[in-house]
């Protein structure tokens, strides 16, 4: 059986997660704002609209890390790309409260699949081959799958198109991409290691306990405004075109954010280098509603974008530091504790919008979790080098 290179596994990855995560699961963003209008969604319906895919992506995640697709890796991972194109063309063939909160939390679910099942592939490569370089390349996909989403939201503003419009284009874009990662990938599939029986976690260790709280915490501030940005910039007035804008810059700073944060990681230390990128993103998150004009939203646009994969990664790496003999269960739990805070992240901040007619205090609210988050992983650093 032939085996893709780790470059072109990288780049299969990275299109795979451009496809699932940043289409699949973020799309949403750009078009929410029209959903809204059209069908007289409220900011609370957006928000538990939001809540069922992150629920989908929980499930699908505990579920993925089972040893039940052992060997499936590669099947399951195409099955989630398919899946997640009919459901985004789903998506602009209903217009009920209900059809949305299924289909969205199955497409959580999906892109679950493919995060999980495309990455065990392509760093299992990785790792044989020594490229470990390559990750930052994969994790971009996310990144330029919302740069891509935003592009295609302008397009179809400048046509004049609905809501529908857009999650019918996204699975076009989808199934395209479904077809090049299948050709990328060919037969390759996981590189076998050895699975042993991993231990419990422990009980009783705090710095663990501390990071598992604070990435918990990061789940619910980032989502936030990673939902609601291009709804702010909507009720700002700022225009469609400028909606897309925004998106795109928050895209294409997630391109190459988690290199950058890998330097600043490699310089300070993985828990520093998370807690100043929880600070920045909280920047991000208050210019979102604090400073006016386009200058506001285009900042938290590029500080969001820069961070939030990044803080992703960060947080899994010193929790594998932290635990390094049972790198699934650590995994596992991490995975619950995000996506605990993304579920409940969207609901309070859709209720808190809908209660004052605006996002200052869903805003205000994310930002004082995020330095939270921040503050806690900084504490969890070992006090000893």
């Amino acid at each position: 059986m032939k085996t893709a290179s780790p470059l072109r596994l990288a780049i299969a990855g990275m299109l795979a997660l451009a496809v699932a995560m940043g289409i699949g699961r973020f799309v949403y963003t750009p078009i929410l704002p029209g959903m809204m209008e059209e069908l007289g969604l409220t900011p609370a319906d957006a928000g538990w609209i939001a809540s069922a895919n992150y629920l989908g992506y929980l499930v699908g995640a505990m579920a993925a890390a089972g040893g039940w697709a052992h060997g499936r890796e590669r099947l399951l991972m195409f099955s989630g790309l398919a899946a997640n194109a009919l459901l985004a063309a789903l998506m602009g063939l209903t217009d009920t409260m209900a059809a949305f909160l299924v289909i969205r939390f199955l497409a959580g679910l999906a892109s679950a699949f493919v995060m999980v099942f495309m990455s065990s592939i392509v760093f299992s490569h990785l790792v044989r081959a020594d490229r470990n370089d390559l990750q930052a390349l994969h994790f971009g996909g996310v990144g330029l799958g919302i740069a891509a989403s935003s592009a295609l939201m302008a397009v179809l503003v400048t046509d004049h198109a609905g809501w529908a419009a857009g999650w019918l284009w996204s699975a076009a874009i989808s199934a395209c991409g479904l077809v090049v990662v299948v050709w990328l990938v060919g037969s390759t599939s996981t590189a076998n290691g050895v699975a042993g029986r991993e231990p419990p976690l422990p009980k009783d260790d705090r710095p663990l306990l501390k990071m598992i709280v604070a990435y918990g915490l990061f789940g619910f501030g980032y989502v936030v405004t990673a939902t609601f940005l291009v709804a702010i910039v909507r009720q700002g007035g700022g225009g469609r075109v400028f909606e897309a804008a925004v998106w795109m810059v928050t895209g294409l700073a997630g391109l190459p954010s988690l290199w950058l944060w890998q330097k600043v990681a490699a310089r300070v230390g993985l828990y520093a280098a998370y807690a100043l990128a929880c600070l920045v993103e909280v920047v991000g998150v208050a210019a979102s509603v604090a400073v006016g004009g386009h200058a506001g939203p285009l900042l938290a646009g590029v500080l969001l974008g820069g961070t939030f994969i990044a803080l992703t990664a960060l947080g899994l790496q010193t929790a594998r530091h932290l635990v390094p003999q049972a790198p699934r269960r650590i995994l596992a739990m991490m995975t619950a504790a995000f996506g605990i805070g993304q579920i409940i992240g969207p609901i309070a901040a859709g209720l808190l919008a809908q209660a004052s007619g605006n996002y200052v205090l869903a805003s205000v609210m994310a930002a004082v979790v995020l330095l939270a988050s921040g503050l806690i992983a900084w504490s969890a650093a070992p006090k000893s080098p």
